[in-house]
């Protein structure tokens, strides 16, 4: 494996604190709908939370995409072509990187993740599993612009984004997004990325609200990452989470609820919230072919072919960052 304790892109300050976290935290607080970003969930905990998620009965996401995987292999290897680096957006799953690294023999594999132990212990373990292969993982926030290891400069480049994450993102962060991939990528580069679909509102409801409760341990962690990092003070076990589902947005919504009145501070400023205000703390949108067309295009990527499970849940996309055009 190659540079094992991966490039270390997130910025601290002299404490160790991540400053945009402690920033987005700081500024979402202050709104009239309080708000955190979705990427802030995974720390480590939340890194391994989310894994017990995605075995969970209630969630479906995972167990179609990687039907997909398993099912269109031989698709993926005529469509991409052998000898890519693949960069994942993300920490790779163990279940579904290694189908697609199995089925395209790549050059290289780049894990992006911002859980820097997560993403260091996942690439050791995939890195297990193909010995052969070059493994360079980097820790940094995805959401911007990132600079590949040199290994990879002059290596073709597939984009992998997994998991429907571009579905936590409103229309215009997401855009940002696909663009600042595009920008890390280059002009000519792949992007596989998975986008859940629209269904029955009680499946989508149960997704995200689970009979155990992993769902909710995985939202109020949150609460104790913002007090354990930021030195908060928010009493956790006055917040519950809730599921809502907003048809006007095609979107699975993510809330803490205040149970009471409460008042707490964050890196040394103050905060209150009344008996069923919320904290907003994830979105998951919901696609149909044509709305995810439409986003990918915004973001500079042509689509180049669609696949679904065997039960219409979820789709996986492949795309290029063609040249930007000066006229229709």
């Amino acid at each position: 494996m190659t540079n094992p304790t991966g490039l270390k892109l997130v910025e601290r300050d002299a404490s160790g604190v991540d400053t945009a976290f402690r920033a987005d935290v700081l500024a979402g607080l202050a709104e009239a709908q309080k708000a955190i970003p979705a990427r802030w969930f995974y720390d480590d905990a939340g890194s391994q939370l989310f894994e017990d998620i995605t075995r969970l009965p209630e969630y479906y996401p995972t167990r179609a995409e990687t039907e997909i995987l398993r099912e269109r292999a031989d698709e993926f290897a005529e469509l991409i072509g052998p000898g890519r680096a693949v960069v994942e957006f993300g920490s790779g799953s163990s279940v579904k990187t290694p189908l697609l690294l199995s089925a395209i023999k790549p050059s290289a594999y780049v894990p992006l993740d911002i859980a820097g132990d997560f993403l260091r212990a996942s690439s050791a373990a995939l890195a297990e599993k193909f010995p052969g292969l070059p493994v360079h993982p980097v820790e940094a926030d995805f959401m911007r612009r990132v600079e590949l290891p040199g290994e990879i400069a002059d290596l073709p480049k597939l984009g992998f984004f997994p998991g429907s994450t571009i579905g936590n993102m409103v229309a215009r962060t997401a855009t940002d997004l696909l663009r600042s991939m595009r920008e890390t990528l280059g002009v000519g580069a792949l992007l596989l990325i998975g986008m859940d679909l629209i269904k029955d509102e009680a499946v989508l409801k149960a997704a995200y609200d689970d009979a155990a409760g992993v769902t909710a341990k995985f939202n109020l962690n949150l609460l104790h990452r913002i007090n354990r990092e930021l030195g908060g003070n928010i009493p956790v076990d006055a917040f519950a989470h809730e599921a809502r589902w907003n048809d006007t947005y095609a979107r699975i919504e993510m809330h803490l609820v205040a149970k009471s009145d409460v008042r707490f501070s964050v890196s040394g400023q103050s905060f209150a919230m009344a008996e069923g205000e919320s904290i907003h703390t994830e979105n998951s949108h919901k696609f149909t072919r044509r709305t995810a067309y439409t986003l990918l295009a915004a973001g500079g990527w042509e689509p180049r072919a669609r696949w679904t499970d065997s039960e219409q849940r979820f789709s996986l996309l492949l795309a290029e960052a063609r040249p930007p055009r000066s006229a229709p």
